[in-house]
């Protein structure tokens, strides 16, 4: 089994998620590759704790990384050596990364209605411009908004159920008022599709964990599908099979980066350092607190409110 395999392999048997699997197998990837001898790969096994905190050090003085960032790269290879090779590093001290504090980007209630509304430019096909507005109003994260499924979403008691957050937990969520017809225009899109990828023998979606054996063929269920389900039909990263996935996070993170970049409020959004609005794509939720800190934006002059969350 290659070592990558290996290391795939023990994450899904102590379910970790997708996204920590992609994190540790590329940090492990970048390790050995920092790692190679006259431009010859070396098996982990051959390397030890001077060359992690070697590894470590690099990433701090060389590549200028966040404290957290070094302290990821830290867990996975532990992981590696702990929980794959079964090895002990014992105890190495690499120059680690300073936490520095940072003020949060929080937009104003009017900036926040101006970048909303840029979003509704984008085709009604895509439905960026719901989405954002639910990370608005009901304090969903990214991944959780994208992957809302229809039985998840209750308009009766105006409320969104999340499976399966942060932390592998569920919890409740608030549904505007003001959403809800959006909502229902949404679903009622959904059943005509579904019904689409059925009639061309497709119309399967990825179950979690192993309720596709315990319910069979409710993969194939309205109920069981993705609110804001991909325009393409797509092979499951982990799976091979076909189905039609939800939206990707990144479309829809590009395409609140654009609305950014219209609405011209760089300051505020830190469109300046990072690509998009840092208090959705970065941090995954839109802050709903407002300090009394007030700053002008350079490019539009537009009074705008930036402070602890």
């Amino acid at each position: 089994m290659k070592r990558l395999d290996q290391v795939r392999q023990v994450l899904r048997v102590r379910h970790y998620s997708y996204r920590t699997e992609q994190c540790y197998v590329a940090w492990i990837t970048h390790y050995l590759r920092f790692s190679k001898r006259s431009g010859a790969w070396m098996h982990p096994r051959e390397l030890g704790a001077p060359d992690v905190e070697r590894f470590l050090s690099h990433l701090a003085v060389e590549r200028h990384v966040s404290s957290s960032t070094q302290n990821q790269a830290l867990n996975a290879l532990v992981f590696l050596y702990r929980a794959v090779l079964q090895l002990d590093l014992g105890d190495f001290s690499a120059v680690r990364a300073i936490r520095r504090q940072r003020l949060p980007c929080v937009l104003s209630r009017a900036e926040i209605a101006q970048l909303l509304q840029r979003l509704e430019a984008y085709s009604k096909q895509e439905p960026y411009a719901l989405m954002a507005r639910l990370l608005y109003g009901s304090g969903l994260r990214l991944m959780e908004c994208c992957r809302l499924r229809v039985k998840d979403v209750d308009l009766e008691r105006g409320q969104l159920m999340v499976r399966g957050g942060k932390g592998d937990k569920d919890r409740f969520v608030m549904l505007p008022s003001s959403l809800r017809e959006e909502l229902t225009k949404q679903l009622e899109w959904r059943r005509p599709l579904h019904e689409q990828d059925l009639a061309r023998g497709h119309g399967r979606v990825e179950m979690p964990d192993a309720l596709a054996v315990k319910f069979p063929g409710a993969d194939h269920n309205l109920s069981w599908q993705f609110v804001f389900a991909s325009s393409k039909l797509s092979r499951c990263p982990r799976t091979g099979r076909w189905g039609r996935h939800h939206v990707h996070e990144g479309g829809v993170q590009r395409a609140i980066t654009s609305a950014v970049r219209r609405a011209r409020c760089a300051v505020s959004a830190g469109a300046s350092e990072q690509p998009a609005i840092p208090c959705v794509t970065r941090s995954r939720r839109i802050s709903l607190k407002w300090d009394k800190t007030f700053a002008r934006c350079r490019n539009c002059s537009d009074t705008t409110t930036c402070g602890r969350r």
